[in-house]
Order: C-alpha cells, then sequence, then structure tokens
C-alpha cells in the first residue's frame, strides 16, 4: 500500500507548481470535511490553513500585477515631449538601439526586434516591439498579445477592482484627475505624512505623463517608509526618462535594504537585458531562481540564453523545469521542439511541434509553430515540405516577414528570380530591422545584374547589422564595379 500525501501539503505543493485550480479544489475539500481540526505544534487550525491557501490560489488566478502592466500608448509614443540625448553615451540609453555595453548577441544568430535588442525569452510588456521610429511603424507594431494596434491610454487597460474609493476610481474608472483630486486632499488632511498617498498622487502623475513630479512624490513616500512596491514605482518613472542607470542604481540601493527581494533581482536583470548586457542579465536571473526556484520569467530568459549560446541540451532542462511546473502552452511545447531539434533528439522534435499546434490559442501562434516546422524540414534537407511549412505560415500570419524571406531562399534554388524579388522585397518592407532580406535582395540583385538596387539593398543590409561580413565584401564588389564605370 502506498504512502498517502497529506492533504494539505499536496494542496501547498500544488500552489508551488502553480495549478492553482487544483489547489483551491482540494482546499474546498479539507473545509468540507474538518472544519475544526487542530494543527499539531500549531494554534491555527486546518480550516485556517486551507482558507489562507485557497484565498491565496485565487488570488493568483486573477492577479495582475499593476507596477508590471507598463505598456505605452501610441500616444506616448509618438507625442512625447520629454526630451533624451539624440547621440547617447554607450550603454546610457534604452530608447536608442546600438548603445550596449558590450556581451550583445550578434543578429546573425539571435532575432532583433523593432528597435534593435535582442528577442527576450519572456514577453513582458514593450519589450518584444521596442520603441518605433515612425507612426507607421507604431501602427503596425502589435502591443498586445490579442490585438495587432497599438493600445492608447484611455483604453481602460488599468483594470483591477479595489474596495477604497482611490482604488475604484483610479483603477476601475481609470478616471485619473479626480483620484488624483481626492488624493491630494487626503494627504492634506494627513498633514503630509502619510506615505501611503503620496504613493497614490505618485501613480497619478506617472499616469498622466508627469514623472518628475511623480519622482519627488515617490521619493518622499520612501524617506517616510521603505517599501519595496515604491522603489518598483520609481525605477518605472526612471525608465520612462531614459535613465537606466539611475533604475540600476536605485534596484542596488534597494537589495542593500531588502536583501534577496526577487522584484528587484529581477528589474536588475531585466534592464542589462534591455541593455544588451545578456551576460550580466542572466547572472542576476540566476540569483533571482536562488531566492525563488519558481519563477517563470526567470527560468523562461536563462533558457533562451542558453538555447542561442549553442547550448539546446542545457536550455531544454529549463524549459522542462517550466513544463514541470505546469505551465502548458503553444510557446513552451515550441521551444521545446526546436531544443530537442538542434539536441538531436529528432524523436521528440515532431511529437513537441505538433502538440504546440493543437495548443495554438490564435493564427498568429500557429503560424510560428508552422515557421519551425519549415526549419526543421530544411535541417532534415526535405525542402518540398519546408516549402509547405512557410506557405502555411504566411496562410496564418500574412504579416510573418522571416518566412517571406525563406520562401524566397526556396524560390531562387527553384530558379524562380521574380517571384524571390518579390517575397524578398515584401519581407523588407515588413521587417526593415532584419538585414537577410536586405544582404539577400542585394546578393539577387547583383546575380541578375542590377547594381544600383544591389547597393542599396546592401547598404540597408549594413545598417540594419554593421558586422556582417558578407554584406560588407558585397559591398566593396560593388564599389569596384561603379569605378571601372
Amino acid at each position: 500500500m502506498g504512502l498517502e500525501t497529506e492533504p494539505l501539503l499536496q494542496a501547498w505543493s500544488y500552489f508551488r507548481r502553480r495549478k492553482f485550480q487544483l489547489c483551491a479544489d482540494l482546499c474546498s475539500q479539507l473545509l468540507e470535511k474538518s472544519p475544526g481540526h487542530q494543527e499539531p505544534d500549531s494554534e491555527f487550525t486546518v480550516s485556517q490553513a486551507a482558507w489562507s491557501l485557497k484565498t491565496r490560489a485565487l488570488t493568483e488566478m486573477v492577479y495582475v500585477d499593476e507596477i508590471d502592466i507598463d505598456q505605452e500608448g501610441i500616444a506616448e509614443m509618438m507625442l512625447d515631449e520629454n526630451a533624451i540625448a539624440q547621440v547617447a553615451r554607450p550603454g546610457t540609453s534604452l530608447k536608442l538601439p546600438g548603445t550596449s555595453q558590450g556581451g550583445g548577441p550578434s543578429p546573425a544568430v539571435r532575432p532583433v526586434t523593432q528597435s534593435g535588442r535582442p528577442v527576450t525569452g519572456f514577453v513582458r510588456p514593450s519589450t518584444q516591439s521596442g520603441r518605433p521610429g515612425t507612426m507607421e511603424q507604431a501602427i503596425r507594431t502589435p502591443r498586445t498579445a490579442h490585438t495587432a494596434r497599438p493600445i492608447t491610454s484611455a483604453s481602460g487597460r488599468y483594470v483591477r477592482l479595489g474596495t477604497a474609493l482611490f482604488e475604484y476610481i483610479f483603477h476601475h474608472e481609470n478616471d485619473v484627475k479626480n483620484a488624483l483630486d481626492l488624493a491630494a486632499l487626503a494627504t492634506e488632511h494627513a498633514q503630509y505624512k502619510d506615505w501611503w498617498w503620496k504613493v497614490q498622487i505618485g501613480k497619478c502623475y506617472y499616469r498622466l505623463g508627469l514623472y518628475r513630479e511623480a519622482e519627488k512624490q515617490f521619493k518622499s513616500a520612501l524617506k517616510q517608509q521603505d517599501m519595496v512596491d515604491t522603489i518598483l514605482y520609481l525605477a518605472k518613472v526612471y525608465f520612462r526618462l531614459d535613465q537606466p542607470l539611475t533604475a540600476l542604481h536605485l534596484f542596488k540601493q534597494g537589495l542593500d535594504r531588502f536583501p534577496g527581494e526577487v522584484t528587484l533581482l529581477c528589474g536588475i536583470a531585466r534592464i542589462y537585458e534591455e541593455m544588451n548586457n545578456i551576460s550580466l542579465a542572466a547572472e542576476y536571473y540566476r540569483e533571482v531562481l536562488k531566492q525563488d526556484n519558481t519563477h517563470v520569467e526567470a527560468i523562461a530568459c536563462i533558457g533562451s540564453n542558453h538555447f542561442y549560446s549553442d547550448q539546446p541540451e542545457i536550455a531544454l532542462r529549463f524549459y522542462r523545469r517550466l513544463l514541470q511546473m505546469g505551465v502548458y502552452n503553444c510557446q513552451l511545447f515550441n521551444n521545446l521542439g526546436l531544443c530537442c531539434f538542434y539536441a538531436q533528439q529528432y524523436d521528440m522534435t515532431l511529437t513537441s511541434l505538433e502538440r504546440a499546434l493543437s495548443l495554438a490559442e490564435n493564427e498568429e501562434e500557429a503560424a510560428d509553430v508552422w515557421y519551425n516546422l519549415g526549419h526543421v524540414a530544411v535541417g532534415i534537407g526535405d525542402l518540398n515540405l519546408a516549402y509547405q511549412c512557410f506557405k502555411l505560415t504566411l496562410a496564418n500570419n500574412n504579416d510573418h516577414a522571416e518566412a517571406y524571406n525563406n520562401l524566397a531562399v526556396l524560390e531562387i534554388r527553384r530558379g524562380h528570380v521574380e517571384q524571390a524579388r518579390a517575397l524578398l522585397q515584401t519581407a523588407s518592407s515588413l521587417a526593415p530591422h532584419m538585414y537577410e532580406p536586405h544582404f539577400n535582395f542585394a546578393a539577387l540583385s547583383d546575380q541578375v545584374g542590377d547594381l544600383q538596387r544591389s547597393y542599396i539593398a546592401a547598404q540597408k543590409s549594413k545598417e540594419a547589422f554593421p558586422g556582417h561580413v558578407d554584406t560588407q565584401q558585397l559591398i566593396k564588389q560593388l564599389k569596384q564595379h561603379f569605378a571601372m564605370l
């Protein structure tokens, strides 16, 4: 007869593995069975412990961290009046690409976003798209997981029901002006000694785009009461003011007062990742895992870093850990399939990608899976299968620039030059930050004798990836041709 786990311990295990529904159901059973049973060596009853755990599980199921909801609306992106240095010193700006402190991966190895930064291992607000340079790019760029259009400030995205009047006005009604008036009256009534109301005023100023005023309120609140949340709010202000080094200094000061605080460590790792300093970001994510070994973002980012560092076997361990924790979605199986393929575990590759395809919630996710299946087909030499997979990618998402580029390469191998040129031009217009379509178009134009278009495309490729050797050689060769004319 096997050993049975004590039910409360089993519920806690479910909670730790993020299986919140199972945890809540088990707590409900405990509450029905033994309402007054006393825990040994404790003044609390089992029902009290079960109630506490159930409320935590139900909260985690619907909880959205207000500090992490920081999506810039189209108005903030394009009508930002905060002046920043046009030529920032290397490693001091988040808004200008190409100012990393070294250690950043090459675009030939790791794909980059529109802003020129490497794609992260975990989708956070404003990490995948970066800051658009033009209104056209801003409108084209997806800002959330469920829409292909950017949000606006008045979209009511910051929604969380609160019991207090301020929280109701601020979170539910999204009426920042009246919330600010209420907070100002309340802090005046408290003779400016209540740190909580100062934080609320700072939040209102932040939402209104008055970042310097918000900074003053958060600093004043920190002098009265040292709180982790206030440090995180102040760091958000510095992000918007494009002062990542000040935010780093703030986080490190916070760690002196709150040693091992996961949110502060995670904040430092995010900043280093935004600044292309992937090695330091990975170190801080490891520190996060030492404090909380179930932190999904840290596990995903370290796994992604190992994958792009040509260590798919180690990345596979991290993604399997996520699977054991109860994360069960299309993206995870997609990553598992790719790790298995590059680790030469071919028996699991197609199984994982098929599972990812069945779990895809929308056409964009399905397109990404078909695109990766196309890569697997290229890897095993089945170009016909690859062609069909890339076609299916475009059928699901006709804005998939990488699929257009790869389809063009296959068309070139088939001898269909004009079709390939059209596909490459489409890819270049959809993703001007990618160097591959520009270079492929330049090389193809050079082969057919269209030297002028070849030179223009090669210059765009060099602008997107200055260190690409083949582009440099092509430009040198074209200049020699032009010199001979």
